[in-house]
């Protein structure tokens, strides 16, 4: 992780691990809130009802400061953290690891269960492609609608993506700017007349 970029994962993968009857079912999705990672753990539960524990670890937002773990049951320290600790080796951010356990009937003990965690969130990751992400701001910006294809050349150029637009006699285009190139665009559009930056 940079000032300017973050890696995250580029779509969903899953993998699965056993050890002595005992089946680790390992699920990874690329997230950008709590809310979504609050919707696939729901998904997953209902889809394994009859799992005994559904571990899970992610690191949210560019800087990754934040993060959650949890052990489901399992004893302390032996899910959650290693299942963070494969998101962190990978140095990655925006990413959610659920692994759902259904128990073989023999005891794998502490470092047993942390090796089994570890294994399967580490192989889940490895079916997924690493990407790297700008980190962006949000601007809104305001123009007179003969404007559009400067605007549009210029957002273009310094690789904005348009996240909303309200095309009238005055066009609206809510969109993220690559942190890295948010100052010179933000000088260039300024600087033409009948633009305006709201925020």
């Amino acid at each position: 992780m940079n000032d300017y970029s973050y890696n995250t994962i580029e779509k969903p993968a899953t993998a699965e691990f056993k050890d002595r009857g005992s089946k680790f079912l390992a699920y990874v999705f690329p997230i950008q809130t709590v809310d979504e990672f609050k919707t696939r753990l729901s998904e997953l539960k209902k889809e394994h009802s009859k799992a005994v524990h559904h571990c899970f670890a992610y690191r949210l937002g560019a800087d990754g400061t934040q993060f959650r773990s949890n052990d489901d049951g399992e004893p302390s320290g032996t899910a959650g953290k290693p299942i963070l600790g494969q998101i962190d080796s990978k140095e990655l951010t925006n990413t959610l690891v659920i692994v759902v356990r259904y128990f073989g009937g023999t005891l794998l003990g502490v470092p047993g269960l942390i090796n089994a965690y570890k294994t399967s969130a580490a192989m889940a990751l490895e079916q997924t492609t690493i990407i790297k992400r700008d980190i962006t701001k949000n601007l809104k910006i305001q123009f007179d609608y003969p404007l559009v294809n400067e605007v549009m050349m210029i957002l273009k150029k310094f690789d904005c993506e348009i996240v909303n637009r309200e095309m009238g006699l005055f066009c609206l285009f809510e969109v993220n700017v690559p942190v890295r190139n948010l100052e010179q665009s933000y000088q260039l559009v300024k600087s033409m007349k009948g633009v305006e930056i709201i925020s």
